[in-house]
């Protein structure tokens, strides 16, 4: 049984605490607010590391998944909590934690052209937000202690519809030149984090970097064009000009350690979605 914890306790979190506390495990889970349907097993505690240190009595962790959700997506609340919040919980745990975990965004490569980007490629971050995400992985690098950064791409999946709304509203999407969307399932995104959880909780090695997204990145107008198709909507309108991001994610190096898909391309993930929003409610 193992001491793990969770720091930030959202839609992920709350799966992986499920999951954890099933196999055995002594959960933890550290979040500014109570939640209204705590996860059986698991010990919460409330603090915002925007603001403070948490106050942990001295505990110790075998595993510590740092899987935070800022308050807005604008440079200030993530400096707030990727560089202040990471830094507090970094010097308040030091010499504590016998392996980090830290959910990051592959945001953090600024790569423009369509290249393919894994775990070796430059990390160039094109915003303000993905240089808070990079500076984090950093930090907790070198915080003396074994660190794992899971870069994901962009997660979908119940409660995740935010393309679906998008095509559905029938927002412009970039056609000419085409740029890539990289995409994984929620489902798949829990599956990889019980992985690297197993494996060093095994003692087997990992590296500091794990790129984790579908096998299928794809143009945005096919993508849009074919979720357009099974809403029953007009494919949206084509939107001029660049993007600020424009790559390919190779998942190579998490499969090499046995991560399966669940859901290996955007079909496989949206259509099911699809299908549920025309599923009637059960009846009372």
């Amino acid at each position: 049984m193992a001491a793990i914890l969770l720091v930030g306790c959202g839609d992920l979190g709350t799966a992986l605490a499920t999951r954890l506390v099933a196999a055995g495990h002594r959960v933890s889970a550290l979040k500014r607010t109570l939640p209204a349907q705590p996860v059986p097993g698991v010990d919460y505690r409330c603090a915002d590391l925007t603001r403070e240190a948490p106050d942990l009595a001295g505990a110790t962790f075998d595993q510590l998944f740092v899987i935070l959700t800022p308050g807005a997506r604008d440079a200030a609340a993530y400096q707030a909590l990727y560089g202040d919040g990471v830094e507090r919980l970094a010097t308040a745990l030091t010499g504590r934690v016998g392996h980090w975990f830290f959910v990051s965004s592959t945001s953090v490569y600024g790569q423009r052209h369509g290249e393919w980007v894994d775990e070796d490629s430059a990390t160039e971050p094109a915003t303000a937000t993905a240089r808070c995400l990079l500076a984090a992985e950093r930090r907790l690098a070198a915080s003396g202690a074994p660190a794992t950064a899971i870069r994901f791409s962009g997660i979908y999946g119940p409660g995740r519809e935010r393309l679906l709304r998008q095509i559905a509203a029938g927002a412009a999407v970039q056609y000419d030149p085409p740029t890539y969307t990289n995409r994984i399932h929620r489902e798949d995104c829990i599956g990889a984090l019980e992985l690297l959880h197993r494996r060093a909780l095994e003692g087997r090695p990992l590296a500091p970097v794990y790129l984790a997204s579908d096998d299928c990145p794809a143009p945005l107008g096919t993508v849009a064009r074919g979720l357009a198709g099974a809403l029953g909507v007009p494919p949206p309108p084509p939107l001029a000009g660049g993007v600020e991001q424009n790559k390919r994610c190779r998942n190579a190096r998490i499969k090499a350690l046995g991560h399966r898909l669940r859901f290996p391309d955007w079909r496989a993930g949206y259509l099911p979605l699809i299908a549920a929003r025309r599923t009637p409610a059960p009846e009372d």
